[in-house]
């Protein structure tokens, strides 16, 4: 009947062992928990769990039961004394009487009071994929009739749950860790991929922008980025959060002319749970995310003048309630906002607040249009040339003359992002090395879509064409007649005749 009665008391510390150890991820306190369970229900005690350093090698005690302060520190060679040797063979020893075994180092303090009460030491690795990590020890009172083989059963049970529990812990400690590594591989991806000196450009207007990043970005001053859609707006806010000390804080973009108005106050500051329909849960708004951090407000001049009436409130006090809510919520935030619009013009008809546009223009930015920064079109088309060759795995090197005369006249309505759409659909139609006049869209191929293109009969066409293909040749072969000529499968003679027919330069070439 007492041996019925001790497997039921063992069965029920084993689990509440097994809800203690899945009920937190802290390990040592986990552990002790365990350890203070083996002494409620069973009178173990001292006990300890020792496991392996890393770096050292030695065992030292990740948590203990009943031991004295300064037997905290106490430290194990593998191989050395009990536990020393239980974690270097993997197997458990057991001790029935401490006082009697020389081996005993009673280095955690254990042999007080030998004299009044023998104590027994039972002590089992703890073994994570077949190899021993550390040890589970502990202290019974010494009885002449005490079953060994049961208590060492139970107590390899609690050692594998144990083993279990590390295992589990370490494994998420590694997941955290190469969750930090990816974060900081990433964000110094970002600073890289927005470090404002690789944005293309050396005109004389984008050295001006440069020198405007470089003065504001250090400060926590509101920037207001203005120009029309598609010059890179936001391509400039990244670059003034990436060099500025919240560079390592967040950077959240809000779009306020893809958000209807309905959802738009519940992006910026959340809401409480039931504070609408659907609201099922409390959800943070993008101030609050962005706490420490960078808040882009894109195309600002989109806003509602409601949303610009509580907007203008955050500018100035620094806190918000959620939709719902009546807690003040106080957040650091950088503001940077873009827009495409007149916004002077916007005041004057009423449609933006005053006030508000005196909050956001503290520090302008205008991103000038590329129609502007002529000299900016071949090294944008070169750039964006080399990623989209790259990622559609063409082997294209380069763009012929033709292409780049119909790419630095065209007028560009809808800037830098028309001109990398453009040159990612010639990467893709374009099945040779070189991107010619043909592979680039219509628009800029006619009159009326660039101005540049007379209208021409078929065989000024042809020559303009040949003049082309002859030149690229001799860009090639560095004004070589010959190895054009085989370039072209055709005669050094003919390539004469047509070099003297078009007055083509080949010296020119050469350089």
């Amino acid at each position: 009947m007492a041996t019925q009665t001790g497997d039921i008391r063992q069965l029920a510390t084993l689990v509440e062992v097994s809800q203690t150890l899945a009920s937190t991820l802290n390990l040592e306190a986990a552990l002790h928990s365990v350890l203070e369970i083996l002494e409620h229900h069973h009178s173990m005690i001292p006990s300890m769990v020792t496991l392996l350093h890393k770096e050292s090698g030695a065992l030292a005690i990740a948590a203990a039961n009943g031991l004295p302060a300064d037997g905290l520190q106490a430290r194990y060679n593998v191989g050395e004394g009990i536990t020393g040797r239980v974690v270097e063979s993997g197997k458990p020893i057991i001790v029935p009487q401490v006082s009697h075994e020389p081996m005993f180092l009673n280095r955690a303090g254990r042999r007080r009071n030998l004299q009044t009460h023998e104590r027994t030491f039972i002590c089992v690795p703890v073994i994570i994929n077949r190899r021993p990590v550390g040890a589970l020890g502990i202290d019974l009172r010494f009885r002449k009739d005490r079953d060994y083989d049961r208590e060492l059963k139970f107590l390899h049970v609690v050692a594998s749950m144990i083993a279990q529990a590390i295992n589990i812990h370490h494994l998420v400690e590694a997941e955290r860790q190469r969750l930090r590594d990816e974060n900081q591989h990433l964000r110094e991806e970002l600073r890289e991929r927005y470090d404002f000196a690789n944005i293309i450009g050396h005109s004389s207007r984008m050295r001006q922008v440069y020198e405007q990043i470089t003065q504001v970005a250090p400060t926590n001053t509101t920037v207001l980025i203005r120009g029309e859609s598609g010059t890179g707006k936001e391509l400039i806010a990244h670059a003034v959060h990436y060099n500025s000390p919240r560079a390592k804080r967040p950077f959240i973009k809000v779009s306020c002319a893809a958000l209807p108005e309905t959802l738009i106050e519940s992006e910026l500051f959340g809401h409480e749970k039931g504070a609408f329909t659907g609201a099922q849960a409390l959800k943070k708004g993008r101030f609050e995310l962005a706490d420490g951090g960078t808040l882009f407000l894109d195309e600002i001049g989109d806003l509602s003048l409601a949303l610009q009436v509580k907007l203008l409130r955050v500018l100035q006090e620094r806190e918000f309630e959620r939709l719902g809510g009546t807690t003040t919520i106080k957040v650091n935030v950088r503001l940077l906002a873009a827009t495409n619009r007149d916004l002077e013009e916007a005041i004057a008809r009423g449609l933006f607040r005053e006030d508000l546009y005196y909050r956001l223009n503290v520090f302008s930015i205008f991103v000038p249009p590329l129609r502007e920064r002529r000299d900016d079109v071949l090294l944008l088309a070169e750039h964006f040339l080399e990623k989209y060759a790259r990622e559609h795995g063409k082997p294209i090197k380069r763009i012929a003359t033709s292409a780049i005369d119909m790419l630095t006249s065209y007028h560009w309505p809808g800037n830098v992002r028309e001109l990398e759409n453009t040159v990612e659909r010639a990467v893709l139609v374009c099945e040779g090395q070189v991107i010619h006049g043909y592979h680039l869209p219509p628009t800029l191929q006619t009159a009326e879509g660039s101005g540049t293109v007379p209208h021409v009969s078929l065989i000024e066409s042809i020559e303009a064409f040949e003049r082309d293909l002859i030149q690229d040749a001799l860009k090639t072969t560095r004004g070589n007649r010959a190895k054009a000529a085989k370039l072209l499968h055709t005669t050094e003679r003919i390539i004469g005749y047509k070099v003297r027919k078009y007055a083509i330069d080949c010296k020119r070439f050469r350089t």
